[in-house]
C-alpha cells in the first residue's frame, strides 16, 4: 500500500496541484543544475502567510507566501560545484520537498524548431562523442500548448546529454571549455514559427503580431480544434501535432513561461525555416502569413530577444542564434545566384540580432545541404556555439568597402590570418554597378582585406558575399572560422 508520505510527495510534485500546498517551480527537480555566478531565483506555492525556507550549500533563505499563494526568493550566487548536494524546501505546515543530486554549473535553454529538435541517431560524428561525454544533464520540456501563460510545465532533470544533435554537441564542447557541469533545458518543436514562441506582451511593440493575435483570438474554429486535440486521445496524430505547433503564441505559454525566471546563462536559438515563406508572397500585402517572413524577421527577432530579457529581468541574458545554413531547393536561378529568392535574406535578418548586446550568431554559411532542409552536419554548429559561449571568437566580418576605379577593396574585422581553406582564390564574391546586374568577381587577399575586380564590370559599386541559397565559400581567418555573408547594396528583392 502506498504510504501517506509517498502520496503527499506525489501530490506536492504534481504540476496541477492546488497552490495551497507546498510546491516548487517546475525547473527544480532532483538531478538539476543551478547556474553558477548568478543569484538563483527559486519560487513556488504554499498557504498564504506562511514562511517558506530554502536550504542549499550552507545558505538558508526564507520568504513569506503572498495572499495569492505564491512565494519566491533568491539564493546568493554560487561557484561551480560538481559535488551533488540537496536542495531542501519547507514551510510552517511541516511540508517539505527535498531535491537530491543538485550541482552548480552552466545552464542554457536550447529552443527553436526541427533542426534544434533533430536527434543524432543517424549522425556518426556526434554519436562518437557519447563515450567521452560527462557532466551533462538535461531537462526536456514536454511539447504542448496553452491559451494562457502557464506556471508549470512537464519535464524533469536527468543525468545525461540532450537528445538534440545541436544541443548535445553544444553541451559537449561547452563542458570541455568551461570545466563545469552543463545543464541543457531543451524546449523545441518542429515547424514552429518565431511568433509561436512570442508572449502576448509583444503585441504592444510588434504591430503584425498584434494583428495576428487579434485574428487568432477571434478564430473560434481553430481554438475549438486546439481544445479538442488537447482533450482528446494521446498520443496525437502527426496531423494534429503539426497543427498545434504551427499556431501563434501558445508554445511560449506552455513551454517557456513556466521556466521564467530560472537562472541560466542564456538561450540558443535555432529557428527560422518556418519564417522563410516565398519572396513573392512577402512582397504582397499583407506581407505576413501567420509569421513575419524573411524580410521582417530581423526586427521581430530583436523585439523578441528584448522581451525575453525583460521577462527574465536580465539585460545580460545571452542569445546565441544559429544562422540558417546552405539550402537551395526550388531556386530556379541556381544555388549561387545572389539575386534570387533564397535564405540569404533570412540570414541577413538573423544577423540583425548582433545590433543588440550580449548576442552572437553562429555562422553556418559553409554548411547545409542543397535539397535537405534537415542536414546532418550539426557537429560544427555545436562546436561553434560553444566557442561563442566561452570565447566570443568569430569569423571575419565585413567592415567597409572602398571603391577605387576598377576595384572594390573589402576590409574585414576579425580577419587575422585571412586565407582560404583550400589555398585557392576566394569564392562567393559578386559585384555590380548601377545596372544591378551581378557578376562573379575575381578576388585577391591582401592582409585583412580582399580586392575585387571583373572585366565585365567597369565601374563597380556594390558587393555581395555568400549572398545566395547555397554559396560555395572558402574564406576564413587563422582560426578557420568562415567569413560572414554580407551585401553593401540596399536594393530591394526582385
Amino acid at each position: 500500500m502506498t504510504s501517506l508520505k509517498s502520496l503527499l510527495t506525489l501530490l506536492i510534485l504534481s504540476p496541477g496541484f492546488l497552490s495551497g500546498e507546498l510546491t516548487v517551480g517546475s525547473p527544480f527537480t532532483t538531478n538539476g543544475v543551478l547556474q553558477r555566478d548568478q543569484p538563483i531565483p527559486i519560487w513556488g506555492t504554499s498557504d498564504a502567510g506562511l514562511t517558506v525556507t530554502v536550504k542549499f550549500a550552507d545558505q538558508t533563505k526564507s520568504a513569506t507566501v503572498s495572499p495569492d499563494g505564491r512565494w519566491s526568493l533568491q539564493l546568493d550566487a554560487l561557484p561551480v560545484s560538481h559535488d551533488p548536494r540537496t536542495l531542501s524546501i519547507s514551510d510552517q505546515n511541516n511540508a517539505s520537498i527535498e531535491l537530491n543530486n543538485i550541482v552548480v554549473g552552466e545552464v542554457w535553454i536550447c529552443s527553436g524548431q526541427s533542426n534544434m529538435q533533430m536527434g543524432y541517431s543517424g549522425i556518426a560524428d556526434i554519436k562518437t562523442l557519447i563515450p567521452t561525454a560527462k557532466n551533462l544533464r538535461t531537462f526536456k520540456v514536454k511539447n504542448t500548448v496553452s491559451f494562457t501563460e502557464e506556471d508549470r510545465c512537464g519535464g524533469h532533470w536527468v543525468e545525461g546529454p540532450p537528445d538534440s544533435a545541436v544541443a548535445f554537441s553544444f553541451a559537449y564542447f561547452l563542458e570541455k571549455a568551461a570545466g563545469a557541469p552543463i545543464g541543457i533545458i531543451q524546449s523545441s518543436w518542429g515547424s514552429s514559427s518565431l511568433e509561436a514562441w512570442m508572449p502576448c506582451d509583444l503585441t504592444k511593440t510588434v504591430p503584425h503580431f498584434k494583428t495576428m493575435m487579434k485574428e487568432f483570438d477571434a478564430d473560434t474554429e481553430t481554438r475549438n480544434k486546439i481544445t479538442a486535440i488537447l482533450d482528446g486521445p494521446k498520443p496525437w496524430s502527426l496531423k494534429d501535432d503539426i497543427f498545434l505547433r504551427r499556431q501563434t503564441n501558445i508554445l511560449y505559454n506552455a513551454m517557456i513561461h513556466p521556466l521564467i525566471p530560472y537562472a541560466c546563462r542564456g538561450l540558443v536559438w535555432y529557428q527560422g525555416e518556418r519564417n522563410t515563406q516565398s519572396m513573392q508572397d512577402m512582397l504582397k500585402e499583407p506581407w505576413y502569413s501567420r509569421n513575419s517572413g524573411m524580410l521582417k524577421y530581423g526586427d521581430t527577432l530583436k523585439a523578441w530577444i528584448q522581451q525575453y530579457r525583460k521577462e527574465w529581468q536580465r539585460d545580460d541574458f545571452q542569445f546565441l542564434v544559429v544562422m540558417l545554413p546552405g539550402y537551395s531547393k526550388g531556386i530556379k536561378e541556381g544555388p549561387e545566384n545572389p539575386d534570387s529568392p533564397s535564405w540569404a535574406w533570412m540570414r541577413e535578418s538573423q544577423l540583425k540580432a548582433l545590433e543588440l548586446p550580449h548576442t552572437a550568431v553562429a555562422n553556418t554559411i559553409d554548411l547545409g545541404h542543397a535539397t535537405n532542409i534537415h542536414p546532418k552536419d550539426k557537429l560544427p554548429i555545436g562546436r561553434r556555439l560553444a566557442q561563442l559561449a566561452t570565447s566570443k571568437a568569430q569569423g571575419p566580418k565585413f567592415k567597409t568597402a572602398e571603391v577605387k576605379g576598377l576595384e572594390i577593396i573589402v576590409h574585414f574585422d576579425h580577419a587575422n590570418g585571412l586565407k582560404t581553406l583550400d589555398g585557392k582564390t576566394p569564392t562567393g564574391f559578386w559585384i555590380a554597378n548601377e545596372s544591378k546586374t551581378w557578376v562573379k568577381a575575381d578576388a585577391t587577399i591582401s592582409g585583412s582585406s580582399v580586392t575585387l575586380t571583373s572585366s565585365e564590370v567597369k565601374s563597380p559599386l556594390y558587393v555581395r558575399y555568400a549572398f545566395s541559397g547555397k554559396p560555395t565559400v572558402n574564406l576564413v581567418n587563422d582560426t578557420n572560422r568562415p567569413a560572414y555573408p554580407f551585401r553593401t547594396d540596399s536594393f530591394a528583392p526582385r
